[in-house]
């Protein structure tokens, strides 16, 4: 064979390569914004991985500026930002992530949202009222994300406002899974919900747990007249748990507790997804009924938890970072709506 035939063929070859190439998983990157940085590092460590370099600083004329100091060109990127501190600021960085990796050619960006901002503004209280959740969907839309994780929407129909794929993550199996362990009479307890709204949450732990359930009805009995709540259900002599997805006052849930301890509740729980824990909180929950005010870390709680002896923290990172790792090997993530990661 003669050497002009053996580099034709090598040609032709290359050319085939280039053509077809064969199928690859893009390399993982995880990189976080301001908001929650000790989240994003354990999920990082819990997947084997190093958090990706990026800066974010602040102009002095309030301008966001961000910089990806590694290449993500072909990588499945990850970004880690979620809804609490300066919300708003907070937001504006991880449109400015998102769109840096776009146009820095990585082959798909995720949003990881553990609280997602606006969830509570997902409808029309009444006219003129903005719908800010399905403009924020949009907002991550156009910045370029192609992916949504995120763990207990306020409302479910969220997921509908986005046209990209969102898996909203349950707490459910994590709270499950605290209860067990930390709450010896857990058999024989009541699960409670605060209000109306949590009844499909609560009863879903309760069936899990296979125990009894109840529920603090608000109604009012005149016009003019304040709220008052009714307790449906039978708490005497039992332990309570009340479960919701997010506190921020904790007015509901403190009057709740007084509730229960009126009705002959034994012990009281307060178990939540988002502990939000806005102005005065800490303060209602340390001078409250309860015998513990339990929240997950999808929000920072190191400063609240050294306020608060009552606070407890569950650690939500091992379903985020096993909700990326089988995103990212495209495999199935129905698994984790009812357990959790060992």
């Amino acid at each position: 064979m003669k050497v002009d035939d053996k580099t034709e063929q090598g040609e032709e070859k290359r050319e085939r390569q280039f053509n077809n190439p064969s199928p690859r998983m893009p390399n993982i990157k995880v990189f976080t914004g301001s908001s929650h940085p000790d989240i994003a590092k354990k999920i990082s460590a819990r997947l084997g991985i190093d958090l990706g370099r990026a800066t974010t600083k602040t102009f002095s004329n309030k301008e966001t500026n961000v910089e990806i100091g590694e290449s993500v060109r072909g990588e499945d990127v990850y970004i880690v930002q979620s809804g609490c501190g300066e919300i708003n600021d907070n937001l504006m960085e991880l449109f400015i992530m998102i769109n840096a990796c776009k146009i820095a050619s990585a082959s798909r960006v995720t949003a990881v949202i553990p609280c997602f901002p606006y969830s509570r503004q997902d409808k029309k209280e009444k006219s003129r009222a903005p719908i800010t959740a399905k403009l924020l969907a949009n907002l991550v839309s156009v910045a370029g994300a192609d992916h949504v994780i995120t763990i207990d929407l306020h409302a479910s129909q969220i997921q509908g406002f986005f046209n990209i794929p969102v898996d909203n993550l349950y707490a459910e199996p994590a709270i499950t899974k605290w209860i067990k362990e930390n709450i010896p009479e857990w058999k024989s307890s009541v699960m409670v919900s605060p209000d109306a709204g949590g009844v499909k949450r609560m009863t879903g732990i309760a069936d899990r747990l296979d125990i009894d359930f109840a529920i603090i009805h608000k109604e009012r009995q005149r016009a003019n007249e304040g709220d008052s709540t009714v307790l449906v259900g039978d708490v005497r002599d039992r332990t309570a748990i009340m479960v919701d997805d997010l506190a921020d006052t904790c007015d509901t849930i403190v009057k709740g507790a007084e509730k229960l301890r009126e009705a002959g509740a034994t012990k009281i729980y307060a178990i939540l997804t988002h502990g939000v824990l806005a102005g005065d909180a800490i303060e209602k929950i340390n001078n409250s009924c309860l015998e513990a005010f339990v929240v997950t870390n999808t929000i920072p709680q190191e400063h609240n938890m050294k306020r608060c002896p009552k606070l407890q923290c569950i650690d939500i990172s091992v379903m985020l970072a096993e909700a990326i790792r089988r995103t990212h090997y495209a495999e199935s993530v129905s698994y984790l709506f009812t357990n959790v990661p060992y």
